[in-house]
């Protein structure tokens, strides 16, 4: 298995008005954390990492985000840019053994992409997502959703002493 030691890089989004992103948890990316990266080697380490519930895909064109479930995203195949955080959020660009590890709530959207840009999805135990768009209907609840989302019980990469859980403290 071909692991680096890498410190992921943070970011807190606010809300936008239409994405809510998630008020406490920040966004982590994971820059060349795989080597000889397959998406058998990515889904056997988040499994390892007890996140599951695995697909395989590129991420929509469309602002998006998970009301019930954090997400972890995998590159192994192709390269994109992808919007974080809304848009006032950031631009990105992701390519193959880089992780991002999405909190509920935060929007997310690819902006371009190779055609073959590959992604691994993975969630914690016990969570499945949902798709939200930013559509107005969804506030009264939406906020109330995110906040009851239960912190994984892993690092999605590193396991139980991962960065994930020193940074979702």
């Amino acid at each position: 298995m071909s692991v680096n030691s890498v410190e992921p890089a943070t970011f807190l989004f606010e809300d936008d008005d239409s994405i809510p992103n998630n008020p406490k948890l920040p966004l982590l990316f994971y820059a060349g954390v795989f080597d000889d990266v397959t998406p058998e080697l990515i889904e056997e380490t988040f499994h390892a990492n007890q996140w599951g519930n695995n697909w395989r895909a590129s991420v929509f064109p469309f602002p998006h985000y998970h009301t019930e479930a954090h997400e972890a995203l995998g590159c192994f195949i192709g390269s994109a840019t992808i919007r974080l955080g809304g848009a006032k959020g950031i631009e990105q660009k992701v390519q193959p053994g880089d992780v991002v590890v999405i909190p509920a709530g935060v929007g997310h959207e690819s902006l371009e992409s190779t055609s073959n840009f590959t992604m691994v999805g993975a969630y914690p135990p016990g969570q499945d997502p949902d798709l939200q768009r930013g559509e107005s209907s969804e506030r009264p609840w939406a906020l109330k959703s995110i906040a009851k989302v239960p912190l994984p019980i892993a690092d999605p990469i590193y396991g139980k002493d991962g960065p994930l859980m020193k940074v979702w403290a």
